[in-house]
């Protein structure tokens, strides 16, 4: 809350009514020879934020060389995650990192952001998706149909697991589980008996040690041992529900369009840099926290059992498909880039 009146001072208050309700100003034309500033905030809280996104702001703001400057803020940090989306096409914030699904895009591709589930097998599979299947072109339409915001790049994080107080063996232990995660993510797991919370990013340790929650299926092994959910879980599942989620970089469109092409390429190559470490440093993260981590004791869902929920995940891809010509492109493309993984074998696909 303090962060947030900091920034309402900063952003400057216009009235907008006799009664005195008030809204946020865009922010002002830079004047000549003084740094461009940008607001951007991310879906991440502050610890995990160190890893997905400061390293690559930080360098940008360096290589910007006094040109412009940006001010990194973290999860819910002034605008609720909820709301980023039209915050960032009022002019309120500049910049957003996020999924889609999370922001509440007002876009039919949206509810692929985040987990959409069973789409990926591995972290690879997302930039492959949007730089060579047509993903990206997709997205560049559907955002080109709404005003006041340019996406700009999707790449992807860490597999979607479920971190829980109680153990999870069968498919029968999740029924009447409140779980923390994405919005697509828990209407589909809706369908095993799941209750599906939301919450604010930063109350989500308290919320497991109060009861409020039974388990996380937001992240990886990774983000529960970076953020602390290590601490107030006892058990992980193997079994996940996504190889990888699939996040976003946004602007204000007139922010962007301000800025001289030389800044947009630095950019461009900062949000590359933001991808390429999330890739290794997930990568890594998962495999040896699974081996080494002392905090979380792995449990593990038959695969006979488990098939059952990849098989739902196909009738889900089809009621999405259903919604609108777009989706059922998406749909298309994801269905033939399995079918191509699988059909070249190892490394891309072993089973």
């Amino acid at each position: 809350m303090t962060n947030r009146r900091d920034f309402l001072k900063k952003a400057g208050l216009t009235t907008v009514t006799v009664a005195g309700a008030t809204t946020l100003a865009a922010p002002a034309v830079h004047a000549a020879g003084r740094p461009i500033k940008w607001r951007l905030q991310t879906y991440a809280g502050a610890a995990l934020a160190q890893h997905v996104i400061k390293p690559s702001i930080d360098a940008f703001n360096k290589a910007a060389n006094g040109e412009m400057e940006i001010e990194l803020y973290y999860a819910d940090q002034l605008v609720p995650t909820g709301e980023l989306f039209r915050a960032m096409q009022r002019g309120t914030i500049d910049a957003v990192q996020s999924d889609d699904d999370s922001i509440a895009a007002p876009v039919d591709v949206s509810v692929f952001g985040g987990y959409f589930p069973f789409a990926s097998r591995y972290s690879l599979d997302v930039p492959a998706l949007f730089n060579h299947w047509g993903l990206k072109e997709i997205w560049e339409e559907a955002y080109g149909e709404v005003n006041g915001v340019k996406w700009l790049s999707a790449g992807a994080w860490d597999p979607c697991h479920f971190a829980t107080k109680d153990p999870i063996r069968s498919l029968a232990d999740l029924k009447g589980k409140r779980v923390f995660t994405f919005p697509t993510a828990g209407k589909f797991l809706t369908r095993f008996g799941v209750v599906p919370v939301t919450l604010p990013w930063e109350d989500i340790e308290v919320a497991m040690q109060t009861g409020e929650l039974d388990g996380i299926a937001w992240s990886g092994i990774t983000e529960d041992y970076t953020v602390g959910w290590a601490d107030v879980t006892n058990y992980f599942l193997t079994n996940n529900i996504s190889g990888a989620w699939a996040g976003s970089y946004f602007a204000n469109e007139e922010r962007w369009n301000e800025l001289p092409d030389h800044l947009k390429t630095l950019f461009n190559l900062c949000m590359d840099s933001s991808h390429y470490y999330r890739q290794h440093w997930y990568w890594a993260g998962e495999a040896r926290l699974r081996t080494q981590g002392e905090k979380l004791e792995l449990t593990s869902i038959p695969d006979e059992e488990w098939a059952t929920v990849e098989t739902e995940a196909q009738k889900f891809w089809d009621e999405i498909a259903a919604r609108s010509e777009r989706n059922a492109r998406v749909v298309k493309i994801l269905k033939e880039y399995n079918a191509a993984m699988v059909k070249a074998g190892r490394p891309y696909r072993y089973s």
